[in-house]
């Protein structure tokens, strides 16, 4: 097999003219293994990710393929095997703080698109993704650049193109040369429909269609919209330039690279707050949400609501006034300088009892003095003023303990 014929044998998420051009680069090799051979390791040489301050600028530049080869080196395309390891790299990184998909790709071939997408939308738990787009972001191009967090696009950029193409060809021989045939079994009559019939190309656009309808759906999810609105706001399979496809929901805002760099460069504290944020309510959340991996960066606590706010008012206020009373019932004549220098320092009511312990010992007032002292005082007290009595009791307790653990 050729490798032109091998080219065009598979779906692609591309925009048909420069589906074109990549064939017509197939045909002109002789050679079906240069499309076929996985040599990741030379091209990922030649791949570069530059970081500049804490941001990673990833390049996804060209025709996309799943597996680096000579092929993709000979039309400048990009391989997603050779992106999720350069975008796995910037994530596990920590002085890398977001990342930056650079994006300017007519789109590719259909396989390894999701899994590349996958791993963009997974990553946006762990670190700030933005798409940049200043030229294309079609097609398979725009399925990967929608799973990032947020969608920049120049005024020239063209975006959308959400769809799955089949590019059948089929060549007339030759004089010189033979006819090829093709002999399936009978139990596999749809291994190679016939693009000539009608009933061969319905097969096909069958297949067609189940993948498009995968990659609608992911499209909604990353935008967040329902899937039925998906072809309306790709213009049915259409381009939209800059302003248009930021009103259509294709793309958030309009900006440039260097803008978007310099924005997402500043400290975290200055950027603004992105809907996709782990929003945390209790500390306990927040430790649950450390632990799992999820970029501090993006973690916001939680505003206290108005009620929240109000109930933990009235709790201070009803734990303040029972301080006081608790210190106003340690009160007794000559120590009302040491109560009042309590209650206006917060000192807790255990806390001041030993210091009026201490402030009796000081004057020779010993334990059992104030313990007989109390045992008077609640045998003279009238039957109204039980509540002073508990009051005081409670309070020559709490220095009767304190006594004790000293």
């Amino acid at each position: 097999m050729r490798a032109f014929e091998l080219a065009a044998s598979q779906p692609w998420l591309m925009l048909p003219e420069h589906l074109e051009n990549l064939l017509a680069i197939a045909e002109r090799m002789g050679d079906p293994q240069a499309l076929v051979t996985r040599e990741g390791e030379r091209l990922n040489k030649a791949r570069t990710v530059t970081v500049r301050n804490g941001v990673a600028i990833v390049p996804v530049i060209g025709p996309i393929f799943r597996y680096a080869n000579l092929f993709t080196e000979i039309s400048g395309a990009t391989s997603t095997q050779v992106l999720a390891t350069d975008i796995q790299r910037a994530l596990d990184d920590p002085a890398v703080r977001s990342i930056v998909l650079n994006i300017d790709s007519p789109g590719g071939v259909a396989s390894g698109i999701n899994e590349l997408a996958e791993l963009v939308y997974e990553g946006r738990n762990r670190k700030r993704i933005v798409t940049y787009a200043g030229g294309y972001l079609a097609s398979a191009a725009y399925w990967i650049g929608s799973a990032a967090e947020e969608i920049v696009v120049d005024e020239t950029a063209m975006a959308g193109s959400i769809g799955v193409i089949v590019e059948a060809v089929v060549q007339p021989d030759g004089p010189d040369k033979p006819k090829r045939y093709q002999v399936v079994s009978r139990n596999a009559p749809n291994k190679r429909p016939d693009v000539t019939t009608e009933e061969g190309r319905k097969k096909i656009g069958e297949t067609v269609d189940a993948l498009a309808e995968v990659f609608e759906n992911k499209v909604a999810r990353n935008l967040g919209v329902a899937a039925e609105r998906i072809p309306e706001m790709g213009d049915y399979g259409g381009l939209l330039v800059g302003a248009a496809a930021v009103k259509a929901g294709l793309a958030h805002r309009l900006g440039s690279l260097e803008a978007l760099i310099t924005e997402l460069a500043k400290p975290a504290a200055t950027q603004p707050r992105k809907a996709s944020m782990k929003v945390v309510k209790t500390t306990a959340e927040l430790r649950e949400a450390l632990a799992s991996g999820i970029d501090p960066n993006t973690i916001e606590v939680a505003s206290a609501g108005a009620e929240e706010i109000q109930a933990a008012r009235t709790d201070a206020a009803v734990a303040e006034r029972k301080r006081i009373q608790g210190i106003s019932a340690l009160a007794s004549k000559g120590f009302e300088k040491e109560v009042a220098a309590a209650i206006e320092a917060g000192t807790s009511v255990e806390a001041t009892a030993l210091q009026l312990l201490q402030a009796a010992s000081d004057r020779g007032i010993t334990l059992a003095g104030i313990v007989a002292d109390s045992t008077g005082a609640s045998a003279s007290t009238p039957a109204g003023d039980d509540a002073a009595s508990k009051e005081r009791g409670a309070a020559v307790s709490a220095i009767v303990t304190g006594a004790k653990r000293r």
